[in-house]
């Protein structure tokens, strides 16, 4: 028994350490930047808005939530620059590049590190005073802030659209589903905070 147990604080011991190391932190803002392109590909174009309905928030506020504001920024600015470089991971719908960049979405994407590092710090922050999936959905939610302010605020930049029209075009659509991203990215964030605490 005691052996077993023994055997079993070793293996969570090494896993931390694999978290800690340089290496171990190189191959987690990869594979998080991998992640939120595929949720940037499960993409619904609107006919209203040239802002496509997509799981990047999801996946922007999740990565933040479990890496940490550190990582979860590199992990962002990492996929901000492969998408810089050509690489496929902005959502289908989209011309891509540099091009993708200087466009409509501009703002939303560029908020990414910013959020990401919200809600790692704010989930960190939450943890101390209440259960993880509050401290989830309250960092979810405010990580969700500078997404809509600074999306909304390059769209009605770039379009010289009034208030009225960028709240309908960059804000209003999208508020149902941030609702169920959050909850989604909460829940997750919970599961997994057991899951290793375990």
């Amino acid at each position: 028994m005691q052996s077993a147990t023994s055997s079993q604080l070793g293996l969570t011991h090494r896993t931390g350490s694999l978290q800690e190391s340089l290496s171990g932190k190189v191959i987690l803002t990869v594979a998080a930047s991998a992640f939120v392109a595929v949720c940037a590909h499960i993409s619904l174009p609107l006919p209203f808005t040239p802002v496509p309905l997509t799981l990047q928030n999801f996946a922007v506020i999740l990565v933040g939530m479990l890496l940490g504001p550190v990582a979860g920024f590199s992990a962002m600015v990492l996929y901000l620059a492969e998408g810089a470089m050509g690489l496929p991971v902005f959502t289908p719908h989209s011309i891509g590049g540099i091009a993708h960049l200087l466009g409509p979405n501009a703002g939303y994407l560029f908020s990414y590190p910013l959020a990401a590092a919200t809600a790692g710090w704010a989930v960190r922050a939450m943890q101390r005073i209440t259960t993880p999936f509050r401290a989830g959905l309250v960092a979810a939610t405010v990580a969700s802030a500078p997404i809509f302010i600074l999306g909304a605020g390059w769209l009605a930049h770039l379009l010289h659209t009034s208030a009225a029209a960028t709240w309908t075009m960059a804000i209003a659509p999208f508020l149902p589903g941030e609702v169920v991203k959050i909850t989604a990215a909460a829940g997750i964030f919970s599961s997994i905070k057991r899951w290793r605490q375990s």
